[in-house]
Order: C-alpha cells, then sequence, then structure tokens
C-alpha cells in the first residue's frame, strides 16, 4: 500500500518536503519489527512496528480501550510544525480518536473524532475549538499541527487534515489563537482505540512551522 520513505505524499508534495527544514523524521523503514524505538518516550501503549507488506509503521493495538501517547523529536514551545499520517477503522457504531501534538504531553493536540464528526484542537485536556470533518474508515489520514508566535504577542495554532492522495490543503482546516505561553515539549502522536481495532502511525516528520512536513 504504501511505499519507503514517504510514499503516501504527491510528487508536489514530495517536492516542498524536500525543501523543508526538517528537524526529525521517521517513516519506520529501517527500523526493526518489534519494541518502539528507544528515542520515542512512551507515555502509555503497547506501541510496536509492525509490517505490512513492504511497508512498517507504528501499530497501537485495539485493546485497551483507553488514550495513549508517544512523544519525539526536540523540545520546544513555538515555531514547529508535526505533521503524521494514521489508519484506523470503524467497527459498527464504534470509532477511534487519534491526534497529533506540540508542547509535550499537556500542550495542544490536533485531534479527529470520528463519532463526533469534528476535528479538534486541544489544549491539555480542555477543547478550545472544533469544525465539522467526515473521517473515512479503512484509509489513511494525514494531520498538520503547528505553532506560531505571533506579532500581537499571542500565540497562532493551526490544523490540516487530509486523506492521503490527496495534496495538502492551502488554508488550514481548524485554527485557534491562544493568548496563553505554550509550554514547552515534545511532539507527539496519540491514539484511542475505541472500536477495539488497531490504530497505525506513519512517516512522523518535526519541521520549522510554515514549512511543509
Amino acid at each position: 500500500m504504501l511505499a519507503a520513505g514517504f510514499g503516501w505524499m504527491t510528487a508536489g508534495t514530495a517536492e516542498l518536503v524536500r525543501a523543508a527544514e526538517r528537524v526529525y523524521e521517521n517513516d519506520f523503514q529501517k527500523l526493526a519489527v518489534g519494541p518502539a524505538p528507544e528515542e520515542f518516550l512512551v507515555l502509555e501503549g503497547d506501541f510496536t512496528v509492525k509490517q505490512d507488506g513492504d511497508n512498517k509503521f507504528l501499530e497501537l493495538p485495539g485493546a485497551p480501550l483507553d488514550t495513549f501517547g508517544v512523544l519525539f523529536g526536540p523540545t520546544e514551545k513555538e515555531g514547529l510544525a508535526v505533521a503524521a499520517q494514521i489508519f484506523g477503522t470503524g467497527k459498527g457504531r464504534r470509532f477511534p480518536t487519534f491526534a497529533v501534538g506540540l508542547s509535550g504531553g499537556g500542550g495542544y493536540k490536533l485531534q479527529v473524532s470520528p463519532a463526533k464528526k469534528l476535528v479538534e484542537i486541544y489544549r491539555g485536556d480542555a477543547v478550545k475549538t472544533t469544525v465539522p470533518f467526515e473521517w473515512e474508515s479503512g484509509k489513511w489520514t494525514l494531520l498538520k499541527l503547528q505553532v506560531e508566535k505571533l506579532k500581537s504577542g499571542a500565540w497562532k495554532v493551526s490544523g490540516k487534515v487530509w486523506n492521503a492522495g490527496q495534496s495538502e490543503p492551502a488554508n488550514p482546516t481548524i485554527v485557534f489563537e491562544d493568548k496563553e505561553e505554550p509550554l514547552s515539549g515534545r511532539a507527539s502522536i496519540w491514539g484511542s482505540p475505541y472500536s477495539g481495532t488497531p490504530l497505525r502511525f506513519d512517516d512522523l516528520v518535526v519541521s520549522r512551522a510554515g514549512s511543509k512536513p
């Protein structure tokens, strides 16, 4: 399904990626199948590197039904973007939730919540803003979150969500302006396998905000 080396990207997006100022990337292709890489800080969850055909990815099992996360990349409070693609499936009326994050475990999260048909921005456990979104089960979904300091002294937190095979949207899917200073922390991925089926995470990139990771 996916090729090695960020195979989900269109040619145009791939060209932009080569020009981006990346500070971290991991497509799991060079890793052995087994435990999560030592560079990851696993907060909770049995994350393991799995393989399907020629593609490798990080997988969170479908049980237990809770929220689990992993921290990775450099520790900063602003000026970064994180991107990843995530694969999940619904089962009956049960759906997973999944997210990418910045500013550590208690920082910002860009979350897809299929049961609510929403994309949400969280700060810690608090929902800051939402927009409608129709998620497609059984397809890779791309998420990008970035935090930038504005001249006004506030911080712009913006997120994009789109399906694999599509070009990155020109405009953000969701935006939140925060007047409270972010904490310093690492990027993150999060999953809640409420459908009882595994979640897969791939092509993790942290880059300077404003570039296209």
